[in-house]
Parts: structure tokens; C-alpha cells; sequence
């Protein structure tokens, strides 16, 4: 049986909101671009240990931008959940 069409998501009463504000994909890019180089680093590091090398400083310090992308990637997610719920209240 079909839904009514009453311009509400799944005649539940919420609204569909769209999420492309450009602030927000910008975070979300920015979160994603940390945490892959952070990755590609921790990656780097075993990969240059298994050669029977010691990793120089600068590929630590490159990976600690997984966390940081991690953290960003985390306030995306509650900055947005924040938006969707204030907007779908009115």
C-alpha cells in the first residue's frame, strides 16, 4: 500500500532536509583528507620498519593526522545531527 505524498518523510511528521551546506562538506572533506594521510603514514611506517629501516620523525608526526581527522570526522557528524534535528523541529 503507498504512502499519502504529504510532502513528509514516511507521513511521520519529518521533514526531509537537504545537507549540503558548503561549510559542511568542507568539514567532512577536510576530516576525510586527515584521516586517509594519517592512514597512508601508519601504512608508510610499517612498511619502512619491515624493510629493516627506523622511520624518521616527520612519518610519525604525519600520522597523527588520523586522529585528527577522526575528531573532525565526529564533529561533522554532531554538528550536522544538530542541524537536521533544529531544522526538522519548525
Amino acid at each position: 500500500m503507498p504512502l499519502p505524498s504529504t510532502g513528509v518523510c514516511g507521513g511521520y511528521g519529518w521533514k526531509v532536509v537537504s545537507q549540503s551546506s558548503p561549510r559542511g562538506n568542507g568539514l567532512f572533506r577536510a576530516a576525510l583528507l586527515f584521516f586517509f594521510v594519517g592512514v597512508l603514514a601508519i601504512v608508510a611506517i610499517f612498511v619502512v620498519a619491515a624493510t629493516g629501516h627506523e622511520p624518521g620523525l616527520a612519518l610519525y608526526l604525519i600520522a597523527l593526522a588520523c586522529p585528527v581527522g577522526f575528531v573532525l570526522g565526529i564533529i561533522f557528524a554532531l554538528r550536522s545531527g544538530r542541524r537536521v534535528r533544529r531544522e526538522g523541529n519548525q
